[in-house]
């Protein structure tokens, strides 16, 4: 009786610090490098087995020692997200993280957001991560068609996922939005509505999907016979900047009659700058735009929209990631998704 009170004893002093592969050992009557083989899935370890470990470390609450795997193995188990904190409004950002994490759990890698502005040097966060060995693989958006970035990343050998391409010859893993498709197919809605002058709210002329942007926009003009009024701003525009051009360029004599919008967050200071001038979209003027969550079309549902799915882009992100790290070649791991129309989702 009295060793089994000791016995109780110490599984109550385990569970009270913090649970490592000894404690599930423990509750589970294995040895250690049998439950450390099957929470990593090891073939030879039998699926019962695998279960029971997995279910005991839920239980317990139990994280891997980061510090005790990287100095083991050499790695952190870290997937580094390198974002702008320029892309928070309208949930860009948050969808984007939901997305990776997806994938993520059940694996034995987590994601640490690595914030910073466009407006700063964009290669400080990367050349931290290569510097400390804080990451094992790196994603990074707002991609450029040379992108220093990416070069060095490439030259270092870290393994690592663009959120857009590149247009220097250089093959790396990607998943992209089709902003080609989405301009030509924008004019073509805006023209079917009898909208003949067109305004494009394009992207930062630096970045690689304005020219994709810019491709299908002029397409779709030649197209459908539709002519550009020109928009001095972008989407990297302070949005009150953006109300005011858009304000003042509908108060011009030879005002559009449509516009196509490359991001969601922007389309609500370009309502607001037509809303200025008297006039209403779906009325006066029709507007086209992209959106990452359904919060234009509550806030004026005559906007036209096509639903960029930046969740999905973080599962496709982090699955390519992953695939780098094991070795697979960068050249499988590319993807572009499609814009998705209020048509497609009936």
């Amino acid at each position: 009786m009295e060793n089994k009170g000791n016995s109780g004893g110490a599984a109550a002093a385990i569970q009270r610090e913090r649970p490592t592969l000894k404690t599930i050992a423990f509750m589970t009557g294995l040895g250690i490098t049998t439950v450390s083989r099957a929470l990593k899935d090891a073939p030879d370890i039998g699926a019962e087995t695998k279960e029971r470990v997995r279910m005991v470390a839920r239980q317990l609450g139990y994280q891997p020692n980061r510090a005790g795997v990287r100095l083991r193995t050499g790695k952190t188990n870290v997937i580094a997200l390198v974002l702008s904190i320029d892309e928070e409004i309208m949930g860009f950002s948050s969808q984007m993280v939901f997305g990776i994490s997806e994938v993520l759990t059940g694996t034995p890698y987590h994601i640490v957001v690595t914030p910073h502005s466009h407006s700063k040097d964009p290669m400080l966060p990367v050349r931290y991560i290569l510097d400390t060995g804080s990451a094992d693989g790196v994603i990074i958006s707002r991609i450029e068609p040379d992108d220093p970035r990416v070069r060095l990343l490439a030259e270092q050998n870290m393994p690592f996922a663009t959120h857009g391409r590149t247009d220097a010859g250089l093959v790396h893993p990607y998943h992209d939005f089709d902003n080609e498709s989405f301009a030509h197919e924008a004019v073509k809605r805006l023209v079917e509505r009898g909208r003949r002058r067109i305004a494009l709210l394009q992207p930062a002329s630096k970045l690689t999907y304005y020219a994709h942007t810019r491709i299908g926009f002029q397409t779709g003009l030649h197209d459908y016979g539709a002519e550009e009024v020109p928009l001095r701003v972008n989407t990297d525009t302070p949005l009150e900047e953006v109300k005011a051009a858009v304000e003042a360029m509908m108060r011009m004599p030879n005002a559009p009659d449509g516009i196509v919008c490359s991001a969601g967050s922007a389309a609500i200071a370009v309502n607001a700058g037509i809303e200025a001038t008297s006039k209403r979209v779906g009325y006066d003027i029709d507007m086209v735009s992209k959106q990452s969550a359904p919060i234009l079309n509550w806030i004026r549902p005559e906007i036209i929209t096509a639903n960029e799915d930046v969740r999905h882009a973080g599962r496709e992100l982090a699955k390519a990631v992953i695939a780098r790290i094991d070795g697979i070649e960068p050249e499988l791991l590319q993807s572009i998704s499609k814009p998705v129309w209020p048509d497609d989702r009936r």
